[in-house]
């Protein structure tokens, strides 16, 4: 089972995990786009960090609308939206939920996914988030099918979304502003991806550093 407690833990993880490649996602950015992911990122998720205390008493879905809204009135670019619209499309997975067993993680993930892609209408290998996001959701799936425990789906999740995030460097970029740019946009990391893979990462280590603890 994933607590509420952890889902907190995970959103302030990953708001520190931005703040802390703040510069780095910009720089990214700044390559094949406005120069803003980072810092756009940071300013929401600071704002997300500053209010998990407050969303303490809410059950998992209504944390998650919550931080979705927070994301959508605070961020900049496309990255609002998106984002916006991974963690409102996951609220609807876990109504009421005040923890999540493996298949409420895989509805949860894949909901999220469903709503990026629905928002962005962007495909695999088109060099956005969806280039990470999408094998970490089908990976994590597919874990937890084989019957083995959260913890270790999301580890494989994490490697997916590490090489769905280095896949993009080759990538014609098909979306987004960065589409501009044609082939300029190839040997470029895109931005989107690498804080996706900071998102899954983050809840990783959450989990991993759970699982020590209790052991």
């Amino acid at each position: 089972m994933v607590t509420k407690e952890q889902i907190l833990q995970w959103l302030q993880q990953f708001a520190s995990a931005i703040a802390q490649n703040k510069e780095y996602l910009t720089q990214l950015d700044a390559a094949i786009g406005d120069a803003d992911h980072g810092i756009n990122m940071d300013r929401g998720f600071q704002k997300v960090a500053n209010q998990l205390s407050n969303f303490a008493a809410q059950d998992i879905s209504s944390i998650l609308k919550s931080v979705s809204m927070t994301l959508i009135s605070s961020v900049g670019g496309a990255s609002g939206p998106l984002y916006g619209s991974f963690f409102l499309r996951a609220s609807t997975a876990v109504i009421g939920k005040q923890e999540l067993s493996n298949e409420d993680m895989v509805s949860l993930l894949q909901a999220g996914l469903d709503g990026v892609l629905q928002r962005g209408k962007a495909q695999l290998s088109d060099k956005t988030m969806i280039d990470a996001l999408s094998p970490a959701v089908t990976t994590f799936t597919q874990i937890i099918r084989e019957g083995k425990t959260t913890t270790e789906a999301i580890q494989q999740a994490t490697v997916a979304a590490e090489q769905g995030m280095k896949a993009t460097i080759p990538m014609v970029a098909k979306k987004g502003r960065a589409s501009y740019l044609g082939d300029r946009s190839i040997n470029r990391q895109d931005p989107g991806a690498t804080s996706v893979y900071l998102m899954i990462q983050s809840l990783s280590e959450v989990l991993v550093e759970s699982l020590v603890t209790s052991d």
